[in-house]
């Protein structure tokens, strides 16, 4: 049986934090995680 072929329907994106503790880089990455779920 053939595989059906994967489609990628929603943007592919790849996001890098750095910052310091306690400066909000978890609550930027749930934010913009969501906008795009």
């Amino acid at each position: 049986m053939a595989k059906k072929k994967f489609e990628r329907t929603k943007p592919h994106v790849n996001i890098g934090t750095i910052g310091h503790i306690d400066h909000g880089k978890t609550t930027l990455t749930a934010a913009i995680t969501k906008v795009l779920a």
